[in-house]
């Protein structure tokens, strides 16, 4: 299955934003670099017309609860604005904010 069709299924540009606010602050966790890269590949994939990562690559490369949650985000984006909404709203509630442990060893942060 394609992924290039993504780009075109958003509201505007805000509602993109903030699926991809979800991904990038809940999903792409560093401690996981092979899985984060991938996860990151998927959210420049949503704004980007053409083939940044399939979803044979992410079946490969992320973990079991979040492809299932990349799935429903995929089926959502063609299906409706509202749907994407409620799933950002659902994945929020879901995973907790990851810390971004290799922005804070960059800085000299130690926790």
């Amino acid at each position: 299955m394609t992924l290039t069709d993504l780009s075109n299924g958003f509201r505007d540009d805000d509602q993109r934003r903030r699926v991809q606010a979800v991904i990038h602050d809940r999903l792409a966790d560093d401690r996981e670099p092979q899985e984060c890269r991938y996860l990151m590949r998927f959210w420049w994939q949503l704004g980007m017309p053409y083939q940044e990562v399939s979803m044979d690559q992410l079946s490969l490369n992320v973990s079991e609860p979040k492809l299932g949650v990349l799935e429903e985000l995929i089926s959502a984006v063609r299906t409706s604005h509202d749907e994407v909404d409620a799933w950002v709203a659902t994945v929020r509630n879901a995973f907790p904010v990851v810390q971004d442990r290799g922005f804070q060893a960059a800085s000299g942060g130690d926790s």
